[in-house]
């Protein structure tokens, strides 16, 4: 048996361990290690390859985002800034047909803007909205999908692990990534929006939008909400202007936001225990998954798939718009049954040496920093579509006696709404790229 084919055989029984349910970071190491094996015939090489891989890994300075970036999601989940942001969007739509749940919508993209995870965004936010929802009407359908949508965006608006992962495995420029995903985040906002103004018309007979509030209610709101903005405007806006690279953004970002958590009452001091012992426990869990990744991918650069397949792929001089498409369909697919976080760290060493194979007439950075964007918004649509939709298990737990299969109902609308914007972002590339052209 070749190396190519001993590749090839490792990566269906991958997925087999995977959905048997074996951690990511096992399989990954444990078919590495197997597969080493099999081509090189002894154990030297990957016991020599232990002895620095770990350090190698975990010394990378620009991993060191990940942990202030999840430190700085705690710290605004338990300081009560997802309140603030639910309160004040309601103020501007509540009254509204369909309002409220716009106005989680908007709350999660702006939790979203200074948390960068999905799960926290939907349990924080769900926690926040799903009882308001409820008291004014809308149904359990509506309300756990509006909720387990809305996280999907803690991922795609900056900043986002996902993003700063991809950075790393494809070597690009983290700043450049987060500007090229903000045009497509508002997109997705907006389309929810437009999508629940549909189903409210449709679906929500017994809604009771509330009052229409005063102007001199939406300032105060407003002003409520302004340690978000100013944290945000000043760790984005801070990395564009060259003041902090990513990793120091992130640092001022998690300490300002647990200053203000802290003095505004809503983070004591087992709060802040609490805070870091979970951001410790989410960085190791990342930490042990690009440990397994870094044996996986040291086996496929010995088995040659990535390069034989994007050898084959360019000389098939297939159309490079169809080949993209079969990429996205199989990232939808694996969604169904993977999280996000371990679809980017597996597939990305296979799919992206092919994709850098495909002309579509533009540079190559471009062409990255527009495949990731992509690649982001299909690997989300996964957590939220059926049977293994993690935002969609969330919210079903926070309301407790709404059958999943009433989510399920729900969310498809929403997953739809998510479809049509991959297509467009597919269509014309410089909707994810115009930001970074002006910037840059």
């Amino acid at each position: 048996m070749t190396s190519f084919e001993i590749g090839l055989y490792a990566l269906p029984l991958l997925l087999v361990l995977i959905l048997a349910r074996v951690p990511i970071m096992l399989s990954m190491l444990l078919v590495g290690i197997v597969g080493q094996y099999l081509i090189l015939g002894n154990w030297n090489p990957f016991l020599a390859q232990m002895k620095n891989v770990t350090y190698s890994t975990f010394s990378n300075y620009s991993l060191s985002v990940i942990p202030m970036f999840l430190l700085m999601g705690q710290f605004a989940s338990k300081g009560g800034m997802s309140k603030a942001l639910f309160q004040t969007a309601k103020t501007f739509v509540g009254h509204r047909r369909g309002g409220l749940a716009q106005a989680a919508i908007v709350a999660c993209g702006g939790f979203g803007a200074i948390c960068g995870s999905s799960l926290a965004t939907a349990a924080t936010m769900g926690q926040v909205a799903l009882p308001e929802l409820r008291k004014h009407g809308y149904s359990d359908k509506l309300s756990t999908a509006v909720l387990a949508a809305g996280g999907t965006l803690g991922v795609l608006i900056p900043p986002s692990v996902v993003l700063v992962i991809y950075a790393i495995l494809t070597e690009q420029n983290i700043a450049k990534l987060f500007i090229a995903a903000f045009i497509p985040g508002f997109l997705a906002v907006l389309g929810y929006m437009v999508t629940i103004g549909i189903l409210a018309k449709l679906w929500e007979k017994d809604e009771v939008p509330q009052e229409r509030t005063s102007l001199g209610e939406r300032l105060r709101a407003l002003f409520a909400i302004w340690p978000v903005i100013t944290i945000f405007t000043l760790v984005i806006g801070g990395i564009y202007l060259g003041w902090f690279t990513p990793t120091e953004g992130a640092a001022v970002g998690a300490g300002t936001t647990g200053l203000y958590a802290f003095f505004n009452g809503g983070l004591d001091r087992k709060g802040i225990q609490d805070a870091i012992l979970e951001t410790a426990q989410s960085t190791a869990m990342i930490f042990a998954i690009l440990l397994g990744a870094a044996v996986f991918n040291s086996f496929l650069a010995f088995s040659r798939v990535p390069f034989e397949a994007a050898a084959m792929i360019e000389g098939l001089n297939a159309n490079p718009w169809i080949i993209l498409t079969v990429i996205l369909i199989i990232y939808l697919i694996l969604g169904c049954f993977m999280d996000s976080l371990s679809m980017i760290i597996l597939t990305i060493p296979v799919f992206f040496p092919v994709f850098q194979t495909l002309d579509f007439g533009m540079g190559p950075e471009d062409a990255a920093l527009w495949f990731g964007v992509l690649v982001l918004i299909v690997v989300e649509v996964g957590l939220i579509t059926p049977p293994v939709g993690m935002n969609l298990f969330v919210i079903n737990k926070l309301a407790g006696d709404v059958p999943l299969a009433e989510s399920y109902r729900g969310i498809l609308p929403f997953v739809a709404s998510d479809l049509l914007r991959v297509i467009i972002l597919t269509a014309f590339p410089a909707i994810t790229l115009f930001a970074v052209h002006q910037l840059f």
